[in-house]
């Protein structure tokens, strides 16, 4: 079957019941604003290898610079993008500042974002 007859309707026809039930399931537009906010954090290349390093162990800000190959300050900015987000935490040790994911929803949204892309390469 042609791929453009399948991109619209061809009667327009309302399922009521259908329209009714994402009415009273609608977002309010501050969630909708905050979730646009993380998908576009997630959305800069540089932090999703931040987010990727930090799904296998925590880390300093040097081990992640060493690691990109980056800049200690600009690490430190995308992890303080990431931070207000809620993205990521962070805890002190000693002079050391330690990175995590913030909880296992992040791993579990990165772990999930990944295997669909995975699966669109095979």
């Amino acid at each position: 079957m042609d791929d453009d007859k399948c991109l619209s309707c061809e009667v327009y026809k309302l399922h009521e019941e259908n329209i009714k039930l994402i009415e009273e399931r609608e977002l309010s537009e501050d969630i909708i604003m905050k979730l646009a906010e993380t998908f576009k954090v997630l959305g800069d290349p540089t932090r999703i290898k931040i987010i990727n390093a930090l799904s296998n162990v925590e880390l300093c800000v040097c081990d992640i610079s060493e690691h990109l190959e980056m800049s200690s300050s600009a690490v430190s900015h995308q992890l303080r993008v990431l931070r207000n987000l809620n993205l990521v935490k962070y805890r002190k040790e000693g002079r050391s500042v330690y990175y995590s994911l913030d909880d296992d929803h992040i791993l579990q949204l990165f772990s999930q974002c990944l295997e669909h892309v995975l699966e669109e390469n095979n």
